[in-house]
């Protein structure tokens, strides 16, 4: 059922988070491949975020 008002989101609010994780996974691709010895540790936790998202989207059912 909709609501009789929707709420409309804006192009910011829609992207922000999708570009959040954009950076950080390019920041996580960099830091893996340019990177030697704390870097290999940077790439493992910043490419770990969206797939820790990911889990915890399709566990909440969203």
């Amino acid at each position: 059922m909709i609501p009789a008002r929707a709420r409309r989101l804006t192009v910011r609010q829609i992207f922000a988070w999708p570009a959040v994780i954009a950076v950080l996974s390019t920041i996580g691709l960099l830091s893996a491949l340019l990177g030697d010895g704390i870097w290999d540790g940077v790439s493992w936790i910043v490419l770990a975020i969206p797939v820790v998202l990911y889990c915890g989207f399709v566990r909440r059912g969203s």
